[in-house]
């Protein structure tokens, strides 16, 4: 790992641990999905996601992180990211899901976020779901070797505003790998900073959080739990990626699908 003023370059020994353990974060992201249910509490959310990590041989990544008390991040509706499993706040038909997973496993780590419902939802909620979607893949489009840090955000912005939704800003991407936050960040706007120039062996977690409303958001009591100010519907989604050559390598990307 070599450490740069504001990035990090990974070497090819630490790309193939970071490898495995984003895809074991994948594979625990998208059993959680497929297991998740009406009815179930956040805790019990949070629980099966620990006992899905362990079964994948890894721990959690967020558990303890700056005191963090959960295996991974569960924020319904207006919550951003950051929620916290508890065991009275029960999921409903009509609510979104959004869970954001770490794995840790041989010094390496993954990160990934997705958000869901469940039936048919309404019009609004499919396009904030679609549209932060694809967002975060725009973003990654444009994460290629020699454009820079602005031109992900960029992409982000461009494809956000298309639907006329809130982008926030206080919460950004990162780079990661080898540890959970890594420089540089990856904001989801546009700044005046241009970032560093995107080379291979770069690895960055890129996540668009938009919102339904407005951009302000608001922390809860517990300390930890993000959620927009005006109570519109966020969603949150996530892919770590490797810079290559070419295009980007999708970490988190399922192998199976």
């Amino acid at each position: 790992m070599a450490f740069f003023r504001d990035f990090v370059v990974h070497t090819p020994e630490e790309i193939e641990r970071i490898r495995v353990a984003m895809q074991m974060t994948a594979q625990v992201r998208d059993q959680l999905v497929e297991l998740v249910r009406p009815g179930m509490s956040t805790l019990q959310i949070d629980m099966l996601a620990g006992d899905l990590i362990q079964a994948a041989g890894g721990t959690s990544g967020f558990l303890n992180y700056h005191g963090f008390p959960g295996n991974i991040c569960i924020s319904l509706n207006d919550e951003v990211v950051h929620g916290i499993g508890v065991a009275n706040r029960i999921v409903q038909e009509s609510d979104i899901v959004s869970v954001d997973i770490g794995v840790k496993y041989n010094g390496a780590v993954g990160d990934s976020a997705i958000t869901f419902g469940f039936g048919e939802l309404p019009k609004d909620t499919k396009r904030l779901l679609t549209a932060t979607r694809e967002a975060l893949m725009a973003g990654i489009a444009a994460a290629v070797k020699g454009n820079c840090i602005r031109d992900i955000s960029r992409a982000v912005e461009k494809r956000a505003m298309a639907d006329r939704l809130g982008i926030v800003r206080e919460m950004v991407g990162h780079g990661v790998g080898i540890k959970l936050h890594e420089p540089p960040d990856v904001p989801n706007y546009v700044t005046p900073v241009r970032g560093p120039k995107l080379v291979p062996g770069m690895v960055l977690a890129i996540e668009p959080m938009l919102n339904l409303g407005g951009n302000r958001i608001t922390q809860d009591s517990d300390g930890w739990t993000i959620r927009t100010k005006d109570g519109s519907l966020s969603a949150h989604f996530e892919h770590s990626i490797l810079i290559t050559e070419n295009k980007p390598e999708i970490l988190t990307w399922p192998k199976t699908m």
